[in-house]
Protein backbone atom coordinates (compact mmCIF):
# COMPACT_ATOMS: atom_id res chain seq x y z
CA UNK A 1 0.00 0.00 0.00
CA UNK A 2 1.19 3.31 -1.07
CA UNK A 3 1.52 6.01 1.87
CA UNK A 4 0.21 8.74 0.08
CA UNK A 5 -3.52 8.60 -1.02
CA UNK A 6 -4.33 9.73 -4.20
CA UNK A 7 -7.57 11.25 -2.87
CA UNK A 8 -8.70 12.28 0.76
CA UNK A 9 -12.08 12.84 2.05
CA UNK A 10 -12.59 14.57 4.60
CA UNK A 11 -15.82 15.69 6.39
CA UNK A 12 -18.09 15.77 3.52
CA UNK A 13 -21.43 16.88 4.27
CA UNK A 14 -24.67 17.47 1.75
CA UNK A 15 -28.01 18.71 2.95
CA UNK A 16 -30.84 19.16 1.00
CA UNK A 17 -32.56 21.84 2.91
CA UNK A 18 -31.63 24.69 5.31
CA UNK A 19 -31.82 23.16 8.42
CA UNK A 20 -33.21 24.64 11.87
CA UNK A 21 -32.12 24.59 15.46
CA UNK A 22 -34.46 21.58 16.08
CA UNK A 23 -31.58 19.67 13.47
CA UNK A 24 -28.16 22.24 13.57
CA UNK A 25 -28.56 22.04 17.02
CA UNK A 26 -27.62 18.39 17.52
CA UNK A 27 -28.04 16.21 14.30
CA UNK A 28 -27.76 13.07 16.50
CA UNK A 29 -30.48 13.82 18.51
CA UNK A 30 -33.24 15.10 16.74
CA UNK A 31 -33.44 13.52 13.55
CA UNK A 32 -35.40 10.67 12.36
CA UNK A 33 -32.85 8.36 10.34
CA UNK A 34 -31.17 11.54 8.43
CA UNK A 35 -34.22 13.35 8.43
CA UNK A 36 -35.43 16.77 10.41
CA UNK A 37 -38.92 15.78 11.30
CA UNK A 38 -39.20 19.81 11.58
CA UNK A 39 -37.71 21.77 8.88
CA UNK A 40 -38.16 18.80 6.58
CA UNK A 41 -34.08 19.27 5.79
CA UNK A 42 -32.54 15.65 4.48
CA UNK A 43 -29.10 14.93 5.83
CA UNK A 44 -27.49 12.71 2.55
CA UNK A 45 -23.88 12.62 3.79
CA UNK A 46 -22.79 13.47 7.57
CA UNK A 47 -19.29 13.86 8.03
CA UNK A 48 -17.97 11.59 5.44
CA UNK A 49 -14.14 10.78 5.47
CA UNK A 50 -12.12 8.44 3.15
CA UNK A 51 -8.56 8.03 1.46
CA UNK A 52 -8.50 6.57 -1.27
CA UNK A 53 -4.41 4.72 -2.50
CA UNK A 54 -3.45 4.65 -6.11
CA UNK A 55 -4.12 1.16 -7.57
CA UNK A 56 -6.88 0.13 -4.79
CA UNK A 57 -10.71 -0.41 -5.41
CA UNK A 58 -12.32 1.04 -2.09
CA UNK A 59 -16.27 0.06 -2.21
CA UNK A 60 -19.08 2.12 -0.15
CA UNK A 61 -22.26 -0.28 0.39
CA UNK A 62 -25.25 0.45 1.94
CA UNK A 63 -28.98 0.48 1.82
CA UNK A 64 -31.37 2.61 -0.78
CA UNK A 65 -30.58 6.08 1.22
CA UNK A 66 -27.87 5.72 3.21
CA UNK A 67 -26.00 8.49 0.86
CA UNK A 68 -23.41 6.33 -0.87
CA UNK A 69 -24.55 7.64 -4.59
CA UNK A 70 -24.55 10.92 -3.13
CA UNK A 71 -21.19 10.88 -2.35
CA UNK A 72 -20.19 10.01 -5.27
CA UNK A 73 -21.96 13.01 -7.08
CA UNK A 74 -20.57 15.33 -4.65
CA UNK A 75 -16.63 14.28 -5.58
CA UNK A 76 -18.13 14.48 -9.26
CA UNK A 77 -19.59 17.94 -8.96
CA UNK A 78 -22.90 16.60 -10.16
CA UNK A 79 -24.44 17.99 -6.53
CA UNK A 80 -22.91 21.11 -4.74
CA UNK A 81 -21.72 20.21 -1.48
CA UNK A 82 -22.71 21.42 2.18
CA UNK A 83 -19.10 21.48 3.35
CA UNK A 84 -16.13 18.96 3.48
CA UNK A 85 -12.29 19.29 1.43
CA UNK A 86 -11.45 16.97 -1.26
CA UNK A 87 -7.44 16.69 -2.25
CA UNK A 88 -6.42 15.01 -4.83
CA UNK A 89 -2.37 13.90 -5.27
CA UNK A 90 -1.76 15.98 -8.08
CA UNK A 91 0.97 18.68 -8.75
CA UNK A 92 -1.70 20.68 -10.69
CA UNK A 93 -3.83 20.78 -7.16
CA UNK A 94 -1.44 20.51 -4.24
CA UNK A 95 -2.88 21.49 -1.34
CA UNK A 96 -6.19 23.10 -3.07
CA UNK A 97 -9.76 22.00 -1.79
CA UNK A 98 -11.22 20.25 -4.83
CA UNK A 99 -14.60 21.74 -4.28
CA UNK A 100 -13.95 25.24 -3.57
CA UNK A 101 -12.41 25.37 -7.62
CA UNK A 102 -14.12 27.62 -10.44
CA UNK A 103 -16.65 25.99 -12.03
CA UNK A 104 -13.75 26.08 -15.08
CA UNK A 105 -11.58 24.48 -12.84
CA UNK A 106 -13.99 21.50 -12.06
CA UNK A 107 -14.53 21.01 -15.58
CA UNK A 108 -11.08 20.07 -16.08
CA UNK A 109 -11.10 18.25 -13.06
CA UNK A 110 -13.51 15.93 -14.57
CA UNK A 111 -12.33 15.96 -17.81
CA UNK A 112 -8.82 15.14 -17.27
CA UNK A 113 -8.33 13.59 -13.84
CA UNK A 114 -11.71 11.84 -12.89
CA UNK A 115 -13.91 9.00 -15.16
CA UNK A 116 -17.76 8.54 -13.80
CA UNK A 117 -19.64 5.36 -14.37
CA UNK A 118 -23.56 6.00 -13.86
CA UNK A 119 -25.73 3.36 -12.76
CA UNK A 120 -28.18 5.03 -15.40
CA UNK A 121 -26.21 4.83 -18.80
CA UNK A 122 -28.57 7.69 -19.84
CA UNK A 123 -26.56 10.05 -16.94
CA UNK A 124 -23.30 8.84 -19.06
CA UNK A 125 -24.21 8.60 -22.51
CA UNK A 126 -25.80 10.52 -25.53
CA UNK A 127 -28.05 7.63 -26.53
CA UNK A 128 -28.39 9.40 -30.53
CA UNK A 129 -24.95 9.71 -30.97
CA UNK A 130 -22.55 6.87 -32.47
CA UNK A 131 -20.55 4.62 -30.15
CA UNK A 132 -17.38 6.12 -30.75
CA UNK A 133 -18.77 9.57 -30.93
CA UNK A 134 -19.57 9.14 -27.51
CA UNK A 135 -15.91 8.04 -26.38
CA UNK A 136 -14.77 11.80 -29.08
CA UNK A 137 -16.67 13.73 -26.99
CA UNK A 138 -14.88 12.90 -23.95
CA UNK A 139 -11.56 13.12 -25.81
CA UNK A 140 -12.30 16.34 -26.89
CA UNK A 141 -13.48 17.88 -23.40
CA UNK A 142 -9.76 17.01 -22.25
CA UNK A 143 -8.20 19.13 -25.42
CA UNK A 144 -8.22 16.48 -28.33
CA UNK A 145 -8.49 17.75 -31.68
CA UNK A 146 -7.25 15.13 -33.87
CA UNK A 147 -9.80 13.40 -35.65
CA UNK A 148 -7.91 9.76 -36.66
CA UNK A 149 -6.02 9.87 -33.08
CA UNK A 150 -9.55 10.00 -31.58
CA UNK A 151 -10.45 7.81 -33.54
CA UNK A 152 -7.47 5.07 -33.04
CA UNK A 153 -8.44 5.69 -29.16
CA UNK A 154 -12.28 4.78 -29.71
CA UNK A 155 -10.96 1.81 -31.62
CA UNK A 156 -8.66 0.44 -28.95
CA UNK A 157 -11.04 1.32 -26.10
CA UNK A 158 -13.88 -0.76 -27.67
CA UNK A 159 -11.96 -3.53 -28.02
CA UNK A 160 -10.82 -3.00 -24.55
CA UNK A 161 -14.57 -3.76 -23.23
CA UNK A 162 -14.93 -6.28 -25.28
CA UNK A 163 -17.15 -4.14 -28.23
CA UNK A 164 -17.24 -5.47 -31.49
CA UNK A 165 -15.35 -2.67 -33.34
CA UNK A 166 -17.51 -2.96 -36.84
CA UNK A 167 -20.58 -1.48 -34.20
CA UNK A 168 -18.92 1.35 -33.06
CA UNK A 169 -21.23 3.70 -35.72
CA UNK A 170 -24.02 2.57 -33.95
CA UNK A 171 -26.01 4.16 -31.22
CA UNK A 172 -25.53 2.88 -27.62
CA UNK A 173 -29.49 3.01 -27.81
CA UNK A 174 -29.52 0.06 -30.00
CA UNK A 175 -27.12 -1.91 -27.60
CA UNK A 176 -27.89 -4.06 -24.31
CA UNK A 177 -27.78 -3.02 -20.62
CA UNK A 178 -24.66 -4.60 -20.11
CA UNK A 179 -23.33 -3.44 -23.50
CA UNK A 180 -24.44 0.04 -22.51
CA UNK A 181 -22.09 0.27 -19.40
CA UNK A 182 -19.09 -1.26 -21.31
CA UNK A 183 -19.24 1.76 -23.66
CA UNK A 184 -19.54 3.86 -20.74
CA UNK A 185 -16.78 2.24 -19.04
CA UNK A 186 -14.44 2.77 -22.72
CA UNK A 187 -16.00 6.81 -22.36
CA UNK A 188 -15.06 6.54 -18.95
CA UNK A 189 -10.96 6.10 -19.05
CA UNK A 190 -10.63 7.69 -22.93
CA UNK A 191 -9.00 10.25 -20.69
CA UNK A 192 -6.27 8.20 -18.63
CA UNK A 193 -7.67 9.57 -15.27
CA UNK A 194 -5.54 8.64 -12.06
CA UNK A 195 -9.70 7.81 -11.01
CA UNK A 196 -12.78 5.80 -11.44
CA UNK A 197 -16.38 6.23 -9.73
CA UNK A 198 -18.87 3.58 -10.46
CA UNK A 199 -21.92 3.83 -9.36
CA UNK A 200 -24.20 0.55 -8.82
CA UNK A 201 -23.10 -0.72 -12.16
CA UNK A 202 -24.64 -3.98 -12.22
CA UNK A 203 -27.69 -3.01 -11.10
CA UNK A 204 -30.68 -4.03 -13.47
CA UNK A 205 -28.39 -6.07 -15.24
CA UNK A 206 -28.78 -9.99 -15.91
CA UNK A 207 -26.72 -12.19 -13.31
CA UNK A 208 -24.15 -13.79 -16.38
CA UNK A 209 -23.92 -10.07 -17.81
CA UNK A 210 -23.09 -8.82 -14.07
CA UNK A 211 -20.35 -11.21 -13.62
CA UNK A 212 -18.90 -10.08 -17.41
CA UNK A 213 -18.99 -6.44 -15.93
CA UNK A 214 -17.18 -7.43 -12.66
CA UNK A 215 -14.55 -9.28 -14.29
CA UNK A 216 -14.43 -6.04 -16.92
CA UNK A 217 -13.76 -3.73 -13.78
CA UNK A 218 -11.10 -6.50 -12.31
CA UNK A 219 -9.58 -6.57 -15.71
CA UNK A 220 -9.12 -3.09 -15.92
CA UNK A 221 -8.08 -2.40 -12.67
CA UNK A 222 -5.35 -5.16 -12.92
CA UNK A 223 -3.77 -3.85 -15.91
CA UNK A 224 -4.43 -0.42 -15.65
CA UNK A 225 -3.73 -0.13 -11.90
CA UNK A 226 -6.31 2.71 -12.16
CA UNK A 227 -8.04 4.10 -8.42
CA UNK A 228 -11.43 3.22 -7.88
CA UNK A 229 -14.55 4.04 -5.64
CA UNK A 230 -17.46 1.35 -6.69
CA UNK A 231 -20.79 2.19 -4.64
CA UNK A 232 -23.32 -0.78 -4.37
CA UNK A 233 -26.19 -1.78 -2.62
CA UNK A 234 -25.05 -5.21 -3.41
CA UNK A 235 -22.23 -6.39 -0.55
CA UNK A 236 -21.67 -9.37 -3.10
CA UNK A 237 -20.15 -6.87 -5.98
CA UNK A 238 -18.18 -5.84 -2.75
CA UNK A 239 -16.92 -8.45 -2.02
CA UNK A 240 -15.46 -9.68 -5.43
CA UNK A 241 -13.76 -5.87 -6.52
CA UNK A 242 -13.33 -3.95 -3.45
CA UNK A 243 -9.80 -4.05 -1.19
CA UNK A 244 -11.36 -2.11 1.56
CA UNK A 245 -15.00 -1.16 1.89
CA UNK A 246 -17.11 1.38 3.76
CA UNK A 247 -20.46 0.75 5.08
CA UNK A 248 -22.61 3.65 5.03
CA UNK A 249 -26.32 4.45 6.99
CA UNK A 250 -28.15 7.54 6.83
CA UNK A 251 -25.49 9.34 5.67
CA UNK A 252 -22.96 8.27 7.73
CA UNK A 253 -20.40 5.68 7.67
CA UNK A 254 -20.70 3.51 10.50
CA UNK A 255 -18.04 0.72 9.84
CA UNK A 256 -15.02 1.26 7.29
CA UNK A 257 -12.10 -1.66 7.36
CA UNK A 258 -10.54 -4.50 4.71
CA UNK A 259 -12.94 -6.12 3.15
CA UNK A 260 -12.14 -9.80 4.15
CA UNK A 261 -12.68 -7.80 7.58
CA UNK A 262 -16.12 -6.84 7.34
CA UNK A 263 -17.32 -9.80 5.57
CA UNK A 264 -15.37 -12.08 8.15
CA UNK A 265 -16.47 -9.72 11.59
CA UNK A 266 -18.71 -6.82 11.39
CA UNK A 267 -18.69 -4.42 14.51
CA UNK A 268 -21.84 -2.48 13.44
CA UNK A 269 -25.37 -4.55 13.81
CA UNK A 270 -26.04 -3.16 10.52
CA UNK A 271 -23.15 -4.58 8.89
CA UNK A 272 -24.21 -7.96 10.32
CA UNK A 273 -27.08 -7.46 8.81
CA UNK A 274 -25.94 -6.95 5.64
CA UNK A 275 -23.64 -10.05 5.61
CA UNK A 276 -26.20 -12.00 7.07
CA UNK A 277 -28.19 -11.27 4.10
CA UNK A 278 -25.64 -12.59 1.88
CA UNK A 279 -25.43 -15.98 3.40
Amino acid sequence: MYEQPIIQVKDLNKRFGNGCHHCNDSAEANLFKNYCPKCRTIYACRNVSFDVYPGEILGIVGESGSGKSTVLQCLYFDQEVTSGDVYLDDPEFEGLNLLTLSSQKKRYVRNHKYGMVYQNPVKGLKMNFSTIGNIAEKLIAAGNRNVNTMQLIGQELLETVQIPIFRMKEAPRNFSGGMQQRVQIAKALSNQPPLLFLDEVTTGLDLSVQAAVIDLIKQIQRELQISMVVVSHDLAVIRMLADRTLVMLNGEVIEQGLTDQILEDPAHAYSQQLVYSML
